[in-house]
């Protein structure tokens, strides 16, 4: 089925699921096997419809299919056989013993045989086993924790668990999208036709027999244009408004509408929407108009074809054919918001459960920390929208607990996360439950969060928690049901303080200090709020809240200002500013709607914004002004009363929204700060001549690999994915600034490389140097842009960091500004263990997690794993001999490392475990370079024996292997290294050797273009594509820098060494070791050099860019040959 099928399926599912056809959904679900819905997976669980169970996973997977799948039928035709036995109906737990078990007798028969002799037991539990088999329901809940592990690891439901983000009613909307077009085709257009089936295209009829008016007569088109001109601005086509009142609900709102063009209500066609008057009986649940999105990339393209004259080039959408925005959240507010606001939406996350509280970490402020109701924690790197921890609530030791507790499980195991916070440093995060239980787990970067402290905190709910620091010493801070806050040491989990003194439960706690004076407010659910020293002798402050019922509070950023924000039993909700030495409201905030439908949450951000969830929406007032200052929908899909939580810069938002999911709202510098993270798809499918659907090569070669694991590695591509030019123009470079387009060459005009040879000629900033350092053998850009890592020959780290100014408002690595030489305030530097032998002779590598929390790295001794916010060692394992050569983490795990030893092997190792998972042997001589495939599964490795071995990443097998093509003449040195990159479409690789650079498609491994210098030029000394893989950069041992376009390897720029060294450098040999690229500057790299130099390179800013596009013979200078060209063209020879 094509892409657009596929997504056609997706939006009929969602036709029918907003239309209330429920069992129609869940079969369509389980035909087209696109989506498991993991929701009604749980509830078919919960109720013990074991046929539909199976029946619905059966559109997804088959007992045989994978070890997974055959864990899943197990588990679930397991617990119906015991739910039988434990009703003692023993003839129908034999017939599922011999109709649904037996089955995988032939996988264990020893663990058939035992659950066989069940039957003979008067009562299962009996089984030793078996012994803590509770009730139905609660055996039901904890398989069903299993089977959602399960299904989450099970590689044939990979990209089937998470519905695409839509926007809603998307059907309806390309209907009338198409409506719209055909009446616009029309060659009798009524101003307001009336649309009765969709079953033939629309045509307007001549009314009683009429002629036409002729468009030079009619009012509604308004004259002819002359032949070449442009019709007039104010032409609208055939929507043009009459004149007519504007009901009122919608006069604020059509005062001042935006650029979109909106047709009056009365004109256009309508699939049946609700009128103005139904759909004002209920606001709120009227999704926000789509139409000012447009145009969409459908009508854009509709808007390149033939139009009747006189038409106007703008797509119109008649009003009445989507839901109506109403004044209070409609998108006319937004348009006046701040721009320092995050107010667009970037991200959707499914968490999986309805989120109830969320915190971003202190100081990677991408990570956002998640809890649900239904006691899941989440942590989110929402940058590439990757889930790197989820944890399912669970007792870490049962037998510590009260016995209010385990009585409380036992009679209902369900529990709710009230909140989730992180500590100051971002090393701990405190969970707190509904049930007694405080978790506080340590983090340790990337997906590594472990257990800290469980604390059986209160009696009932335990409704908020904090952190502070009284006595310079780490605390946790909890209040609630049982009407008192306590105070435990973070460390220990000792209890220190608790305070007792409010009647009712405590709702909320807000740490704080001033003047050396550490104090908690504690709110409680009879509106008192009261105030605590750190110690026993009560509270020293008393106020009412004007809700009188749930009231949080919060500080603004820099402390010295308090607000409130309360909702009252009956659904009214306030946010005040407190004047705390009066203990009086000095302002209360205006825009809240009258009834509330749930808890108002909020959130303070810069010292200046309060935004609060409320009416389906979320509403921002300036703190200096009580009047609202704007309110948006983010798109839609929000419950009526939101969570929301800003990271520590404010920008970004994330949102609670509706089915279990997290939207993240972004300004200028969020989306910035996002595109560092975002994963790189690149859709290499491309026609020549005519526009075809593209693929997607992610989800293409996902959905190959899952249709058969044991189809050859060219068959799991080559039917999915046709390769037409790897630069073409289906790319989705989200996290690369866009790149200014590459002029086309006329060939009648002459190219001329691009020469630099004067300092003047490009920016160029050498770093400050650390005088320990004589040569840097390592480097690569944080993955956030804002810092270079560097690794030197003799062990030592170092890492130099942009700071955000006046003269670099974005805090990204630039050659504009100078950074700074990065150290703790502990002064320690990060310096591998170093062998025994020579230090030279020893092989430096180091790889950097995908959220720069740490580095791992070796200069010939054990691997060490360091804290890159601290530079302490975290481990070290693998003392040589052998010795570690080359370092890379999985790209979906990264407890999973690939090591390339000195041995000639590759280890596969599990940091977590502490294990060699794999061991491959396949090359020669050491290993000089890795790269991962996380489109095809695949792992390719190089070594100094010029040889490219290609890996399966699943069973770690070898499936081809290849020698370098060495061009004529030129002859490698005995340890020549040889490098491998991918692509950004994650088929291609670049191949960097001293004779040459190479690139490679991998699933044949052929070489389909190469580069070679002359012979008597230098040697390569390192490569690298930029970070949107449309260009290479490289040096030479001449310390020469030569710019490619990557789609033919073709120079296009060469920065000559006295363009950036200086003319007194002592040492000719002067060379450049080693280039890296920025990750999301296209046209910024950076060098090592021989003598411990550092410089970073971007062009004149009046230029852009790196020089101009070579000619290309035969073809665009965007395609990728289909055949392989070995050598370099003449010219090219001829200047390096």
């Amino acid at each position: 089925m094509s892409s657009l099928s596929r997504e056609l399926v997706f939006l009929i599912l969602q036709f029918l699921d907003e239309e209330k056809f429920k069992e129609t959904v869940h079969k369509l679900e389980q035909e087209s096997g696109f989506f498991f819905n993991m929701k009604y997976f749980e509830e078919e669980v919960h109720n013990g419809n074991w046929d539909e169970v199976e029946k619905y996973l059966s559109g997804f997977t088959k007992v045989d299919d994978n070890r997974y799948s055959m864990k899943i039928f197990f588990e679930i035709r397991k617990q119906k056989y015991l739910e039988a036995l434990d009703k003692h109906d023993r003839s129908k737990a034999v017939d599922i013993l011999v109709k649904d078990l037996k089955v995988f007798a032939s996988f264990n028969e020893e663990l058939f045989k035992e659950i066989t002799q069940l039957l003979t037991l008067e009562n299962f539990r009996e089984n030793e086993q078996l012994s803590k088999y509770g009730d139905t329901k609660s055996a039901r809940a904890i398989m069903l924790v299993e089977l959602k592990k399960l299904i989450e690891a099970n590689p044939l439901f990979r990209d089937k668990l998470q519905f695409p983000t839509l926007k809603n009613s998307r059907l309806r909307t390309l209907i009338n999208q198409s409506l719209n077009w055909q009446h616009q085709l029309c060659k009798n257009p009524r101003p307001n036709p009336d649309i009765k089936t969709l079953f033939v295209d629309h045509s307007c009829g001549q009314p009683n027999g009429a002629r036409a008016p002729s468009p030079a007569n009619n009012p509604l088109l308004g004259s002819l244009p002359k032949a070449g001109v442009f019709p007039p601005l104010g032409a609208h086509g055939p929507f043009q408004p009459t004149p007519g009142p504007v009901p009122t609900p919608l006069a604020g709102w059509m005062s001042n509408p935006p650029t979109v063009s909106h047709p009056s209500v009365s004109g256009g066609i309508g699939l049946g929407a609700p009128s103005i008057q139904a759909a004002l009986k209920h606001p709120r649940t009227t999704p926000t108009n789509p139409s000012l999105d447009y145009p969409s990339g459908d009508s854009d393209h509709v808007a390149k074809r033939t139009r009747p004259m006189g038409l106007s080039d703008e797509v119109n959408l008649p009003l009445n054919v989507l839901p109506v925005s109403f004044p209070g959240h409609g998108h006319s507010q937004t348009f006046n918001a701040p721009d320092d606001l995050p107010k667009t939406v970037a991200r959707a996350l499914n968490q999986g459960s309805s989120p109830m509280s969320m915190d971003f970490h202190p100081i990677q402020q991408t990570l956002l920390l998640v809890g649900t109701n239904v006691g899941d924690i989440g942590l989110w790197e929402v940058g590439s929208r990757e889930q790197l921890v989820l944890r399912n609530f669970k007792v870490w030791d049962l037998s510590t607990c009260s016995m209010p507790l385990q009585a409380a499980l036992v009679k209902d195991p369900g529990v709710s996360v009230n909140r989730v916070i992180w500590s100051p440093d971002g090393n701990l995060y405190g969970v707190a439950y509904s049930r007694h239980i405080v978790q506080i787990y340590s983090y340790h970067g990337g997906n590594d969060a472990r257990h800290h402290l469980e604390i059986d905190a209160h009696v009932g709910g335990v409704n908020d928690l904090a952190f502070s620091h009284p006595n310079k010493q780490l605390c946790v801070i909890t209040c609630g049901d049982d009407k008192t806050i306590k105070v435990w040491d973070a460390a220990t989990g000792a209890k220190q303080y608790t305070f007792e003194g409010h009647e009712a439960p405590v709702y909320s706690v807000c740490p704080h200090y001033k003047e050396n004076i550490q104090f908690i407010f504690s709110t409680a659910l009879d509106g008192k709020i009261k105030a605590w020293l750190y110690d026993n002798l009560g509270s020293r402050v008393d106020y009412d809240a004007p809700g009188r019922w749930c009231t949080t509070m919060a500080y603004s950023a820099d402390g010295t200002r308090l607000f409130s924000c309360e909702t009252s039993k009956d659904g009214e909700s306030h946010i005040v500013e407190w004047n705390e030495s009066e203990g009086a409201v000095k302002r209360t905030y205006q825009g809240f709607q009258k009834r509330s439908l749930g808890v108002v949450q909020f959130d303070t951000t810069k010292n200046r914004f309060l935004a609060a969830g409320d009416d389906f929406s979320i509403k921002f007032w300036d703190m200096d002004n009580v009047q609202l200052l704007t309110s948006i929908d983010a798109d839609g899909g929000l419950p009526a009363s939101p969570r929301l939580r800003f990271n520590k810069d404010g920008s970004l938002l994330a949102l609670s929204a509706n089915e279990n999911g997290i939207k993240i709202l972004v300004n200028s510098d969020g989306l910035r700060l996002l595109r560092t993270f975002e994963n790189l798809s690149y859709d290499a499918s491309r026609a020549s001549e005519t526009a075809k659907p593209a693929i997607n090569p992610i989800t293409a070669a996902a959905a190959a690999a899952a249709s058969g694991s044991s189809a050859g590695l060219a068959d799991r591509v080559s039917s999915v994915v046709t390769l037409s030019g790897v630069n073409g123009d289906a790319r989705n470079l989200g996290d690369v600034k866009p790149r200014i387009t590459e002029e086309s060459n006329d060939k009648s005009k002459i190219w001329k490389l691009t020469e630099i040879s004067e300092p003047s000629q490009c920016r160029s900033l050498k770093l400050p140097e650390n005088m320990r350092v004589t040569k840097i053998s390592r480097l690569i850009y944080t993955n956030s842009g804002n810092a270079i890592l560097a690794l030197a020959s003799n062990a030592i780290h170092l890492l130099w960091k942009w700071q955000r100014s006046d003269r670099n408002t974005s805090g990204k690595a630039t050659a504009n500004v100078s950074p700074h030489l990065w150290q703790p305030s502990s002064g320690i530097l990060m310096t591998n263990d170093e062998a025994d032998a020579n230090p030279e002779e020893a092989v430096p590598c180091f790889a950097l997690s995908k959220n720069d929390s740490y580095v791992m790295s070796a200069s010939g001794g054990k691997i060490s794993l360091f804290n890159m916010m601290t530079f302490k060692t975290m481990t070290t394992f693998m003392p040589p001999p052998p010795a570690a050569t080359f370092l890379a983490f999985h790209p979906q795990d990264n407890n999973i490392i690939a090591i390339g030893m000195d041995d000639s092997t590759i280890q596969i190792y599990n940091v977590r475990v502490d294990e060699v998972k794999s061991k491959l042997k396949g090359h020669s001589k050491r290993i000089t370079g890795l790269a991962f495939s996380h489109v095809l599964n695949v792992l390719v490795s190089c070594g100094a024996d010029a040889q490219l071995c290609v890996w399966s990443s699943d069973a770690w097998e070898k499936q081809k292997a290849r020698y370098l093509q060495v061009p004529n003449g030129r002859i490698p040195t005995a340890q020549s290294d040889t490098r491998v990159q991918f692509h950004q479409d994650q088929i291609h690789f670049l191949v960097v050797h001293e004779t040459q650079l190479a690139i490679y498609e991998t699933t044949k491994l052929e070489c389909v273009k190469q580069w070679a210098p002359r012979e008597s030029a230098a040697p390569i000394s390192h490569a690298t594509f930029s970070c949107d893989s449309q260009l290479v950069y490289a040096s030479f041992l001449d310390a020469t820098l030569c710019v490619f376009s990557a789609a033919h390897l073709r120079l296009r720029c060469r920065i000559n060494p006295l363009s950036y060294l200086s003319p007194n450098v002592s040492n000719p040999n002067v060379h450049p070791l080693v280039i890296a690229a920025h990750p999301q500057e296209p046209n910024q790299f950076a060098l090592g050099l021989s003598d411990g130099g550092v410089h970073v390179f971007e062009p004149l800013e009046s230029e852009g860019k790196w020089g101009v596009p070579p000619p290309v013979e035969n073809g665009s200078a965007s395609s990728m040959p289909a055949t392989p060209s070995v050598g370099a063209s003449g010219s090219d020879q001829a200047q390096r």
